[in-house]
């Protein structure tokens, strides 16, 4: 069973990717914790977590949702993580995760994916966005091919930059850098009701046909990006810059 989190798509398309080349099921769990349910899963064929990379780990929430999971059945546990960038030392919390859980850990895929995260960064036009998404289908179709074949992903080498980034890097950026204030509707705003549906952590609401943000937040930037309006601002850092959704055709 393929379980994914997804804010802007990248994730999404990655899992449907995986499914359909194992002939497996994509469950997007962003809807179970936006629901507030507990996991519970049952699969006879390996356990396949495909997530976006938040501060080069795991994002907290889909963390947290795993850890009070529960899975029976396959106990081999693969990991896919989509990136602008690279993800640094993800593996380790990840190893630890699978440790808890009983589960095998069968290693941690780098998907090299458009860039979303305009609270800080830019992210490409369409052409440019398509180009990354074409290059990352070979290393999808690879990653298929090893979990079909039951053999873990090749280990990435880690670098003392790579610990920072996934330790110290990660703590300060949950800390003073993920922050739901900034976010604000400008007169573009229809009152659509687009990004309440969208917010995973149920953290937006409607007054007066606009939107307010609440203090829980996870930076997965799918208000920002998936408004059809183009009427969500960050304050002044997501002015003027492109906004990312993951198509959802493959051949895109």
């Amino acid at each position: 069973m393929i379980l994914y989190f997804s804010g802007t798509g990248n994730s999404r398309y990655a899992a449907e990717f995986l499914a359909q080349a194992l002939g497996d099921q994509a469950e997007d769990v962003g809807l179970w914790i936006k629901e507030g349910r507990k996991g519970e899963f049952h699969a006879d064929r390996p356990w396949v977590i495909v997530a976006p990379t938040y501060g080069w780990q795991l994002p907290h929430v889909l963390m947290e949702f795993l850890q009070t999971a529960e899975f029976s059945g396959s106990q081999m546990a693969y990991f896919v993580m989509t990136c602008g960038g690279d993800i640094g030392n993800a593996a380790q919390s990840i190893q630890s995760l699978c440790r808890r859980k009983g589960l095998t850990y069968q290693g941690v895929l780098e998907v090299v994916m458009p860039e979303n995260y305009i609270a800080l960064f830019s992210a490409p036009e369409k052409a440019e966005a398509q180009a990354i998404l074409r290059k990352a289908l070979p290393t999808l179709n690879q990653g298929a091919v090893w979990i079909a074949e039951g053999k873990p992903f090749p280990e990435k080498r880690v670098t003392c930059l790579d610990r920072l980034k996934s330790g110290l890097v990660n703590r300060v950026f949950y800390q003073f850098v993920i922050r739901a204030k900034p976010f604000y509707s400008t007169e573009a705003c229809t009152g659509c009701g687009r990004c309440v549906e969208l917010c995973p952590l149920n953290n937006i609401h409607l007054a007066e046909r606009h939107p307010h943000w609440g203090n829980r937040c996870t930076h997965c930037m799918a208000c920002i990006c998936g408004c059809p309006a183009e009427a969500v601002e960050y304050g002044r850092r997501s002015r003027g810059k492109v906004r990312y959704w993951c198509p959802e055709d493959h051949r895109a």
